[in-house]
């Protein structure tokens, strides 16, 4: 497999809204768009976020993938504490306090207007452990 690039696709219910929150606290920017449709980057990170109208037409049972629930765009930064303190400052009130995780992660999440969830997180490695050990170079995943 050659992958050339990654994007992560959200169907939501306001693209602009989403769209909006993501350019304005995140630091995403459009790069398409399209009647229903956005698609996000940010020049540090490989990843795309795509978001696209849910379609109100579709059976309940053809609308899998139609929304966020059970997903988080995680975003590691390297300063966990400085952006929960700058999302506050600009008046986006995190979910909860900053967590710190038994395995060195420290995170907190959002959530925007549509309810997709943002995961700001940075790793710290466990005392002991060497400095490569569970570190990603990924910037955003998939959370199921």
């Amino acid at each position: 497999m050659n992958v050339v690039a990654t994007q992560l696709s959200l169907t939501v219910q306001d693209v602009s809204a989403s769209s909006r929150f993501f350019a304005t606290h995140l630091g995403f920017r459009e790069v398409e768009s399209a009647e229903g449709y956005v698609c996000l980057r940010r020049d540090d990170t490989s990843v795309e976020i795509a978001l696209s109208a849910r379609d109100p037409e579709l059976p309940p049972q053809d609308r899998r993938g139609q929304g966020p629930a059970d997903v988080a765009v995680t975003l590691t930064v390297t300063d966990v504490t400085a952006e929960y303190a700058r999302l506050r400052r600009e008046g986006v009130a995190p979910a909860a306090g900053i967590r710190r995780e038994p395995w060195g992660e420290r995170s907190f999440r959002l959530v925007d207007p549509n309810g997709v969830v943002v995961r700001i997180a940075a790793w710290t490695p466990p005392a002991g452990a060497p400095e490569a050990y569970g570190h990603s170079e990924i910037n955003a995943t998939i959370e199921a």
